[in-house]
């Protein structure tokens, strides 16, 4: 039983008590599970196994094959090498709590399987019938009677009927003659008739409350929604179960403390705004904070769908836009420069999918300068579309909203988290059709905006407040059977909160360090806690997953009347998410996630709340440890908040924690205490700034440093922050020349204080929202922040996009199609979607390459003796195993597509890619979980770099080397640096170069653009397709400069690459570096900047700031944007 929801373990439970055995439910875990196995085959029970999850243990593989030995009238069954007695009675049922399992075929077989998960519209008419019970109890009772009554009404009939021709077929005689028969064809003729009428009456009866019950069927409809909504989280985190009891115990509480309304309208309003705040409420407070947005939009999605305020259409534009599509083969170029190809490619999408988007182009055209001018506004969002908007008068305004946000989220990517939060504080009622018949007069119906009839709560400006949940808070919705689990992350642990709660509380609280030997502590715990009434904190859950898997059974037990559990116990759990976690615990459980603060500003409030004091403050009578306190503190705010930005702001995101920070701090008052002098006149003879130094950047913080790259960044902090001039009074952290301006104008001093008091006055006047540059960032990391949130979302949305229903009012049914003019292609269903994709990919992917025919070309360019040559071979053969795969899983697509093959789970997953516009995994990685071929965000760029690698090696074959080479088209780019060093050291035999010491030297040159290089350089080559992160680059004065505002890459010229024997290699100190010397620069192959994806390093001349300058900025050189 597929039983996600709980109900058909009920059922069965009640369908079976009779046969059920004393022990009742059992799983694969109770020690005891054989014997109860053994009871219920002899006796012919009904033995009910929960917790199920994917693989069923193989020693019930005889009882599911049936091997039943037979000895006389006796049976038997063979059991793990023992033999049991066997009842025909006996039945097993196995309950999953898993929505989607998967099976193996000879499980399956073995097995009737049977789905019990609740649907939409079931868990609406169960919802109604709740809300009618609490609303209009003597319609829901009379309802249930007339139920009743025509149940046993029609019972009756068919028993006259039997009992009628039992008589026939009993009568051996003639019928006239049997005057008894022709009474009872008489009494049974009244009472059919008089049945008859009962029916018409009842069928009536029913059509009248129906009608009655259907005035409170939105209320039950939103409530559907919102549950499913919640089920669908579950595919983003695991950890995010909810049991259906618990919302309907949310449904139900709603309902009681909403307002009461006289009019039935108002009531429904006032129910239904309840129940969606206090189910958000709920859910929310146990969700990280970067999906808290995709399940407010969630709700939105799913109630517009519902109400066919939007198709499908409006969800995949939204989260696809035109990623399915090729810049390279579409129809129509694009028509205005100052939009990027994705940009062109997401409106020409929008144009063809959302009609009221149908003549936006032309629109563009005509009114160029009023969408530039727009297109540029620091906050479109917040402004209508040029000339559109006026067209969308008469529309609802919630679709207007929806429609600036879809233009947004094309043309606009960064704003649409804002655009988002804009829509949902917008989005405050839904007008829908509520079919009230005779229930409410026309003068009730119109009792202002809140008393329409039409009219229904959707979201509004509550839902995107901040709420902090308090451990009090959560404290009252405890109670001795409902536990509470709090979902960790890097940084933050609520242990002392934990402690300081039940300080308060004055309750003794055993905290117990899950791991291994830790299960029979925990459990002694919690019985003890259980019976005289103290609190048991269970850290680290993920680490006991098998002690975890009973807590379940134990408050099942803890229910029982005879358990003697105290009402004051309390259980806390502290856990990172983990797949394998009880999904029984986590639905009986509140869940809480624990974050570390967001912000500057929050992260200094928590570090002088919880690390420094008063008595700290104290400990050593000096300004110099004041400053340095402070200092120290606004470092550690710093390395965490740059987390944020990815890899621009850390290669590797590190778990830098209050232990960091102390363990820092700690070191600081034992330095200062043990120098002989801490007066401020001799500091710097009293402090070894780079002793403090070193501690800091290389043991304290630097121990979870690995990446050499960000050791080199930590490192230009403490050389920033914790040197002499920061004890200066006219120090500040805000950059020398800023970009921006500093939100407030505001000054970030080094303040010195006596009192804790000051200092958190201070930091109250820090700004909230902090500039990247006040962490050594360019402005534009606020859109790689941005872009990196939105990127996050629409991943989230595109596992779990909500699907429209089966009655929404659109013009093509799913038998019907339309003609798209981007690719002439035909837009039907998923699978016809993947199918014609396929048939495309079919038509365009390259020729194999023949390996006779290549090694011939790569001996006439003179042979494998030549490291370039070498390295081509080896591309190519790349290559080819790309195209081999690539055919393989097209060609098997549409083979299972047409029914041709069975559909397994990797078929399945290639499908959903290509019809999500991804790229399947088979194409990137290999079975061992290799890379296959290159990252690509969308199925298209992907295809497109396919062809243009393709292209690269084709003509490299045709006319020998090129003038200039692609990098990053290579699968090996190391690879090819390497053969070009090979080559320039044999070029040098005669100077006697060892390979050892030679070494790569790369600089930019002054030749813009690839189609500018008119010849090979004579020894080296040219390679070109860069881009620069987090500056730009300044060709005429040959220097690294600030970035172009709101553009997050520029191109980089034509590079040279050669190679120097070490004693002539140019220095980075050189005059040619600029008077700082040079920045030593990295170059990666994609965005992720790890060690993986490291290619080389080379320098580049800063002739405006020092390198410290662009180590802080994170600047870098990319062979791809994404």
């Amino acid at each position: 039983l597929i039983d996600p929801q709980g109900q058909g373990l009920r059922w069965i439970s009640s369908h079976e008590e009779p046969r059920l055995p004393p022990f009742g439910i059992t799983t694969f875990t109770n020690i005891r599970f054989r014997d109860q196995l053994e009871y219920c085959l002899a006796e012919g029970k009904a033995l009910v196994v929960s917790g199920i999850e994917e693989e069923i243990d193989p020693m019930l593989t005889p009882i599911l094959e049936k091997q039943i030995i037979t000895k006389g009238k006796s049976k038997y069954i063979l059991v793990h090498g023992k033999q049991y007695d066997y009842n025909d009675k006996f039945f097993i049922y196995f309950i999953t709590r898993l929505p989607n399992p998967h099976y193996t075929p000879e499980d399956q077989s073995k097995c009737t399987i049977v789905d019990f998960t609740v649907t939409l519209k079931g868990l609406e008419d169960q919802l109604l019938g709740r809300v009618i019970q609490k609303e209009q109890k003597s319609l829901e009772d009379s309802m249930k009677n007339i139920i009743e009554e025509l149940t046993n009404n029609t019972k009756s009939l068919i028993r006259l009927d039997q009992l009628l021709l039992e008589r026939l077929s009993e009568n051996t005689g003639n019928l006239l003659d049997d005057e008894e028969l022709i009474i009872v064809l008489a009494d049974t003729k009244s009472k059919a008739i008089d049945v008859k009428d009962k029916l018409l009456y009842i069928a009536d009866m029913r059509k009248n409350i129906n009608e009655k019950r259907e005035l409170y069927r939105s209320i039950a409809t939103r409530g559907s929604i919102l549950y499913f909504s919640i089920v669908d989280l579950s595919m983003i985190n695991n950890m995010y179960q909810i049991s259906l009891d618990t919302f309907q115990y949310l449904f139900d509480k709603s309902i009681d403390i909403s307002e009461k309304a006289n009019y039935p309208i108002k009531r429904i309003y006032n129910i239904i705004d309840t129940l969606t705040y206090t189910v958000y409420r709920y859910v929310n407070r146990g969700l990280y904070e970067y999906h808290k947005i995709s399940f407010k939009l969630l709700i939105l999605l799913n109630i517009l769908l519902h109400n066919n305020k939007i198709n499908n259409n409006y969800v995949s534009v939204f989260i696809k836009a035109g990623n399915s599509l090729d810049y390279n083969i579409i129809n129509r170029p694009k028509m205005f420069q100052w939009m990027t190809n994705n940009i062109w490619l997401n409106i020409l999408q929008l144009s063809v999918m959302i009609p009221a988007f149908m003549t936006i182009i032309d629109d563009i055209e005509r009114n160029e300068n009023l969408f530039i001018y727009w297109f540029n506004e620091n906050e479109p969002e917040r402004f209508p579309i040029p000339i559109m908007e006026a067209r969308w008068a008469n529309e609802d305004e919630i679709t207007v909203y929806f429609h600036r946000l879809l233009l947004i989220r094309c043309m606009r990517e960064d704003r649409t988290i804002l655009s988002i939060n804009e829509l949902i504080k917008k989005a405050e009622y839904i007008d829908i059709n509520i079919n009230l018949g005779n229930q409410v007069s026309s003068n009730q119906s119109n009792q202002g905006n809140n008393n329409n009839v039409n009219r229904l709560p959707l979201l509004g400006p509550k839902y995107i407040e901040p709420i902090t949940d308090t451990v009090e808070s959560i404290y009252k919705e405890m109670t001795h059977l409902i536990p509470v689990i709090y979902l960790l992350s890097s940084g933050a642990d609520p242990t002392d909160s934990i402690e300081m709660l039940a300080k308060r509380k004055r309750k003794d609280i055993e905290c117990i360090s899950m791991g291994e030997g830790q299960d029979t502590v925990a459990l002694r715990a919690i019985n003890s806690a259980s019976s005289n009434g103290s609190w048991v904190l269970l850290q680290n859950g993920h680490l006991g997953l098998d002690f975890i898997d009973t807590l379940e059974d134990i408050f099942i037990r803890l229910k029982q009347v005879d358990s003697n559990c105290s009402p004051d116990f309390r259980l806390f759990i502290t856990t990172e998410p983990h797949p394998k976690f009880s999904i029984g615990l986590l639905q009986m459980s509140i869940k809480v996630t624990n974050e570390p603060p967001k912000g500057i500003r929050a992260s200094l409030q928590r570090s002088y709340s919880v690390i420094i004091d008063q008595d700290r403050l104290e400990r050593i009578e000096s300004s110099t440890w004041r400053l340095l306190l402070y200092t120290i503190c606004f470092l550690h705010s710093i390395v965490l908040e740059r987390r944020k930005f990815g890899p621009l702001g850390w290669c590797i995101p590190y778990e830098f924690n209050e232990g960091d920070l102390n363990a820092t701090l700690m070191f600081l008052e034992k330095h200062l205490d043990s120098s002989n002098n801490i007066s401020n006149s001799t500091v710097s003879h009293s402090i070894s700034w780079i002793t403090l130094q070193y501690m800091t950047s290389e043991v304290q913080y630097g121990g979870r440093i690995t990446d050499d790259l960000d050791r080199r960044l930590f490192n230009s902090y403490v050389e920033s922050y914790l040197q002499l001039q920061t004890l200066n009074p006219a120090f500040s952290f805000n950059p020398d020349h800023s970009i921006n301006k500093i939100p407030e104008n505001f000054i970030y001093k080094v303040p010195d204080y006596p009192e804790i008091d000051e200092y958190m006055s201070f930091i109250q006047r820090v700004p909230n929202t902090d500039s990247p540059e006040i962490l050594g960032l360019h402005p534009n990391a606020d859109l790689t922040f941005r872009y990196k949130e939105v990127l996050q979302l629409l991943d989230i949305l595109t596992i779990i996009s909500p699907k429209q229903n089966n009655n929404t009012n659109t013009n093509n049914t799913s038998n019907q199609s339309t003609n798209n003019p981007l690719t002439n292609s035909v837009v039907l269903n998923k699978e016809d979607i993947v199918l014609n994709k396929c048939k495309e990919f079919l038509q365009t992917i390259p020729n194999d390459y023949n390996e006779d025919d290549y090694e011939e070309r790569i001996i006439a360019f003179g042979g494998f003796d030549i490291p370039l040559n070498i390295f081509l071979y080896q591309e190519i053969q790349r290559l080819q195993q790309v195209i081999n795969k690539v055919r393989n899983i097209v060609d098997v697509v549409i083979q299972a597509i047409n029914g041709e093959v069975v559909i397994t789970a990797d078929i399945l997953d290639s499908i959903d890619a290509i019809h999500d516009a991804r790229v399947p995994k088979a194409w990137l990685y290999s079975p061992a979980g290799d890379e296959l071929s290159w990252l690509s965000p969308t199925l298209s760029t992907w295809y497109s770099g396919l062809l243009q690698r393709d292209n690269q090696y084709r003509l490299w074959l045709q006319s020998n080397r090129p003038h200039s080479f692609w990098l990053g088209g290579f699968f090996n780019p190391q690879g090819f640096l390497t053969a070009i060093q090979q080559e320039i050291t044999r070029a040098h035999k005669n100077e006697n170069w060892p390979l050892d010491l030679v070494t790569l030297h790369i600089e930019i040159t002054e030749i813009p653009t690839v189609e500018q290089v008119k010849n090979q350089p004579k020894e080296g080559a040219y390679i070109h397709g860069l881009f620069m992160d987090g500056a730009s680059w300044n060709s005429n004065e040959n220097t690294i400069v600030e970035s172009t505002p709101k553009k997050l890459f520029s191109s980089v010229p034509v590079l040279f690459v050669t190679a120097h024997y070490k004693t002539s290699k140019k220095g980075s100190t050189t005059s040619d570096y600029g008077p700082f010397g040079g920045y030593d620069c990295p170059l990666y192959k994609y965005p992720a900047r790890t060690d993986k994806y490291k290619i080389c390093m080379l320098t580049l001349p800063s002739r405006d700031s020092r390198p410290l300058h662009w180590v802080l900025r994170g600047v870098a050189l990319l062979c791809q944007t994404n």
